[in-house]
C-alpha cells in the first residue's frame, strides 16, 4: 500500500476493457539480458536439455513453414499498426477509430486486413454490429492470414444483432476451411445456439449431439446450448435434466444462473419440477466454498426469503441455516458485521449455532471486548469443539492477541487451533506463530521444538524457509552447535534458494567456515521445488506463434494465449512467447503475471535453473535512465527503488489501488501534492501521478523521507511505506530486537511482512541481473 496507507493489495486498472490491461505508450521494448548471466555448466546443461526435448516434440512441415513465413510477412507489413490498434482496443475514442480506419484505407493486403480486424473487433465490443460486420468482411477481402478471425467474429456480430440465419450461413464450412483455428473447437456450441435461435432446434440437436462425446461436451456453455435446443424442440424432460445438471455440477459458471432462470420459468407453467431446497442450498454452499462471498450471500438471502414464504419444502432449521450462512458470507465479503443479521440467527445446536457464536465473537473483537471474546471461545470449545467456525474463531482471536502484543495469550490460542485442527488451512500459520512468539519471549527450547515440529508436519508450507532459518539461528546462537546450524542453513538453501531467508542464511554459512554440517534425518525429506520444463528457444516456424504476434498488431490481446496453446509444443515455451509479446510494447505487468503463473516456483528455484529471458521479464527495468537519475539524486539505490516498484505496481504506470494510490510508486494524492510542493511543482493534478516521470520523481523523494526518518534503516522505511510511520514506531517498541531480521519477522501485518521481505528479495535478483547498477550506488 502505498505511501503510508495500509490496506488491501487489489488494484483497479486506470483504463481497461474486457480482458485487456492498461496500455502504456511510454513502456519500452524489453531487451534480452546478456547471456553472460547464465553461463554456468549447470544452467547450460539445463537449457540444452529443455531445448532438446522441445525440439524433439516439434513437427515442422513444408506447409507449416510456408504458413509461418506468410504470417511473418503479414506481421512485418502491419507492424506500424500495433500502437494504434492497441490504443483502439482500450480507448475506442473517435480519434482512435479514425487513426486505424485511415491506416486501413491507406494500406493494402495483410496490413489492411489486420487493421480492419482491429476495427471490427472494437465495433463488436462497442455493440456497433453493422459497422462490425462491414469491417470484419473487409478482413477476408484484403487478406487471408486472419480470415478465421474475420469470419468467426462477423458471425458473432450477426448473432448479437439478431441475424441468426445470416450468422449460421457465415459459419457454414468453417471447420473444414479453418481446421487449425482456435474457434473450431467451440463451433458446435455457437452453431447449435444459432440454429436454435433461428427456429431449427432439430438441426441444433444434430449439431450438438454429434459433439457431445468430445471434450467440449463437458463445457457449461455447450450443455446449456443443448438444453435450450431440447427445450425449444419440445423435450422438456431432457431440457430440465440438463439445466439441473448444470446448476448442480457447474455452480460457478454463468450458465448455472441462466439454468435456474429457465427451470423457474418451466416450473411456472408445469413443464418441470422446481429446484428443491437441497439443490438451492448445495449451489449456495458451492459459491461459499469458492469464496465468492458476495454471490453466496445473495443466494442464501434469497433462500432464506423463500423459506419464509413456505414456497420450498425444507427440513427443520433450514431457514436458520440460511440466515447464518448469509450473515457469514456478508461478513467475509465486506469484513463488516451486520448486527441485525446476527441477531436474527437463532441459537441452535448445529453449525448455524456455531456460526452465530463465531460472528458474535467477531463483533466482540470489533468492540475490543476481550472478556466477551474469551467467553465466546469457551462456549464454542464446550458446544462445538470440532466446528469449522471454531477453527476460524481461534485463528481470528490469535491474531487479535498478536496485535495487542499479548504473546502468551496468542500462543495459547494459536496452539489450540493447530492442535485441534491440524489439517486446517490456518494450522501451518498458527503453529508457526506459536513457534515464533516463543522465540520472541526467549523461550528458545519451546521455540526450537515447535520449529522442528513445523518442518515435520507442514513440509510443503510457506512457513518452512523461516522455520529452517530460525531453527538454525537457535542452534548457532543459543545452543552453540555450528554443525547443526549449518545443516539447517544448507537445507534452506537447497529447498528455497531465492527466498528472503536464503539471503539471511548465505552470510551465516560463509561465516561458519569449514564446519562439517551435521546429518539430521528430519531434513533429508525436504526437496527443492520442481521447475516445469521450460525453454527460451521459440519455434519460429510455428504458425500459431506467428499468428499470435500478428494478433497483437490488431489489438486482439485476449486471443493470443489460446492461439499459442493450439501449438502441441507450447507447454514449454508458450508462456514466454506470450509474455514477450506483451513486454515488447510496454505491458510489463501483464507479461510478468503470465510468467508468475507459468513458473510459480521461480523464487524457490535455483537461479540458473530458469533461463535468463524469463528473469528479464519477471524483473523488468523500464524507465531505467530516469530511475537511475531520480534515485541517485535522492540518495537511493536505483535497484531498491526498482524492487519497491515491482512490489507496488508491477511497473504499471496507470494502476490505481483500492486505497486510491496512484502510479508506479503508488502515491496517495495527498502525498503526491506534499512532495510536489517540496519539489517546486505547483498545482499538481492527481492524474499527473499516472505519468511515470512525475511519479518517479516524487516517489523517490517520498521514500527517501521515510528512510531518513529511520536513520537509513531500509527495513523500517519499507515497512513504513506500506503501513505508515506511526505503526512502525509502535512495532519498534515491542521488546528488544537483536537484529533487523527479528524485527521483520515480528511485523504483525502479514501483508507488510511479506512486502518488506519481497522487496529485499527483489533487490537481490535485480542486482544479479543488473550488476552495472550495483557499483557506486549511494543507498544501503
Amino acid at each position: 500500500m502505498k505511501a503510508g496507507r495500509f490496506g488491501g493489495n487489489v488494484v483497479v486498472w486506470g483504463v481497461c476493457v474486457v480482458a485487456l490491461c492498461a496500455f502504456s505508450l511510454q513502456g519500452q521494448p524489453l531487451k534480452p539480458a546478456a547471456k553472460k548471466h547464465s553461463t554456468t555448466h549447470k544452467s547450460a546443461v539445463h537449457a540444452h536439455t529443455a531445448k532438446s526435448r522441445a525440439k524433439k516434440r516439434t513437427v515442422s512441415t513444408a506447409a507449416s513453414r510456408a504458413k509461418s513465413a506468410a504470417l511473418k510477412r503479414a506481421f512485418v507489413a502491419s507492424s506500424q499498426l500495433r500502437p494504434m490498434a492497441q490504443q483502439l482496443s482500450q480507448m475506442r475514442t473517435p480519434a482512435a477509430y479514425g487513426g486505424v480506419l485511415h491506416y486501413a484505407q491507406s494500406h493494402t493486403g495483410e496490413a489492411a486486413a489486420t487493421a480492419y480486424l482491429a476495427l471490427g473487433h472494437a465495433y463488436l465490443l462497442d455493440k456497433k454490429f453493422p459497422e462490425a460486420v462491414s469491417a470484419l468482411h473487409s478482413v477476408t477481402v484484403h487478406g487471408k492470414e486472419l480470415d478465421d478471425y474475420g469470419d468467426y467474429l462477423a458471425a458473432q456480430a450477426l448473432m448479437e444483432s439478431g441475424r441468426f440465419a445470416d450468422a449460421a450461413s457465415q459459419l457454414n464450412g468453417f471447420a473444414e476451411k479453418y481446421p487449425d483455428s482456435i474457434f473450431a473447437g467451440n463451433l458446435p456450441t455457437l452453431m447449435g445456439t444459432l440454429q436454435t435461435q433461428a427456429g431449427d432446434p432439430q438441426a441444433a440437436l444434430r449439431t450438438l449431439q454429434a459433439a457431445q462425446a468430445t471434450a467440449i461436451g463437458n463445457h457449461a456453455d455447450f450443455q446449456y446450448a443443448l438444453a435450450r435446443a431440447y427445450q425449444v424442440a419440445g423435450d422438456s424432460a431432457k431440457a430440465a435434466e440438463l439445466y439441473r445438471h448444470i446448476y448442480a455440477t457447474l455452480p460457478l459458471s454463468n450458465e448455472a444462473g441462466m439454468s435456474r432462470t429457465q427451470l423457474q420459468q418451466m416450473s411456472a407453467v408445469g413443464q418441470a419440477q422446481a429446484l428443491t431446497y437441497a439443490e438451492h442450498e448445495a449451489h449456495a454452499n458451492a459459491l461459499l466454498a469458492a469464496k465468492r462471498y458476495g454471490d453466496a450471500a445473495n443466494e442464501f438471502h434469497t433462500l432464506a426469503g423463500t423459506l419464509t414464504t413456505n414456497s420450498l419444502v425444507a427440513p427443520a432449521g433450514a431457514r436458520n441455516r440460511a440466515l447464518a450462512a448469509a450473515a457469514y458470507a456478508d461478513f467475509k465479503h465486506s469484513r463488516r458485521l451486520n448486527r441485525n443479521e446476527v441477531a436474527a440467527i437463532e441459537d441452535s445446536a448445529d453449525e448455524s449455532g456455531a456460526r452465530r457464536l463465531y460472528l458474535l465473537m467477531e463483533e466482540a473483537r470489533d468492540r475490543n471486548d476481550e472478556g466477551a471474546v474469551r467467553g465466546f471461545l469457551d462456549q464454542m470449545a464446550q458446544r462445538f469443539p470440532e466446528s469449522r467456525s471454531r477453527d476460524e474463531a481461534l485463528f481470528s482471536a490469535g491474531n487479535m492477541y498478536l496485535l495487542k502484543k499479548d504473546y502468551p495469550a496468542a500462543i495459547a490460542v494459536f496452539l489450540a487451533e493447530a492442535t485441534t485442527f491440524p489439517t486446517s488451512n490456518y494450522a501451518p500459520y498458527c503453529h508457526w506463530k506459536a513457534a515464533w512468539l516463543n522465540y520472541r519471549l526467549q523461550n528458545y527450547p519451546e521455540a526450537a521444538r515447535l520449529m522442528e515440529e513445523q518442518i515435520a508436519r507442514y513440509s510443503a508450507g510457506s512457513e518452512i524457509p523461516g522455520a529452517l532459518y530460525w531453527r538454525g539461528r537457535i542452534y548457532e546462537e543459543q545452543e552453540h552447535n555450528a554443525a547443526a546450524a549449518l545443516a539447517y542453513y544448507d537445507a534452506l538453501l537447497k529447498v528455497n534458494q531465492g527466498s528472503y531467508y536464503a539471503l539471511l542464511a548465505q552470510p551465516r554459512v560463509a561465516a561458519l567456515g569449514n564446519v562439517e554440517p551435521q546429518t539430521i534425518v528430519a531434513l533429508a525429506s525436504l526437496t527443492p521445488p520442481k521447475v516445469p520444463e521450460i525453454t527460451d528457444e521459440l519455434p519460429e516456424d510455428d504458425p500459431h506463434l506467428q499468428k499470435a504476434r500478428l494478433l497483437a498488431n490488431a489489438g486482439l490481446n485476449e486471443y493470443m494465449a489460446a492461439e499459442i496453446q493450439m501449438s502441441p509444443t507450447s507447454a514449454s515455451w508458450g508462456a514466454l512467447a506470450q509474455a514477450q509479446i506483451f513486454a515488447s510494447y510496454g505491458e510489463n505487468a501483464r507479461a510478468m503475471r503470465i510468467l508468475k503463473t507459468a513458473v510459480p516456483q521461480y523464487f524457490s528455484a535455483p537461479f540458473n535453473s530458469i533461463p535468463i529471458q524469463y528473469w528479464g521479464i519477471l524483473f523488468p527495468l523500464p524507465y531505467a535512465p530516469q530511475l537511475k537519475t531520480d534515485s541517485e539524486n535522492a540518495g537511493l539505490d536505483p535497484l531498491l527503488v526498482a524492487s519497491l516498484i515491482r512490489q507496488e505496481s508491477e511497473w504499471n504506470p496507470q494502476v490505481v489501488s483500492d486505497a486510491n494510490a496512484y502510479g508506479l510508486m503508488q502515491l496517495l494524492p495527498s502525498v503526491g501534492k506534499q512532495m510536489a510542493k517540496k519539489q517546486g511543482i505547483r498545482h499538481l493534478n492527481t492524474s499527473q501521478l499516472l505519468d511515470a516521470s512525475t511519479n518517479l520523481r516524487l516517489g523517490t523523494v517520498y521514500f527517501k523521507q521515510d528512510l531518513d526518518h529511520f536513520d537509513g534503516h531500509v527495513e523500517y522505511a519499507l515497512a513504513a511505506y506500506n503501513a505508515g510511520v506511526d505503526r512502525v514506531e509502535d512495532w519498534k517498541t515491542i521488546g528488544t530486537y537483536h537484529d533487523m531480521p527479528e524485527f521483520v519477522e515480528s511485523i504483525p501485518f502479514t501483508q507488510t511482512r511479506d512486502y518488506v521481505q519481497g522487496i529485499l528479495r527483489n533487490q537481490a535478483i535485480y542486482r544479479r541481473l543488473h550488476p552495472e547498477f550495483v557499483a557506486g550506488n549511494q543507498a544501503r
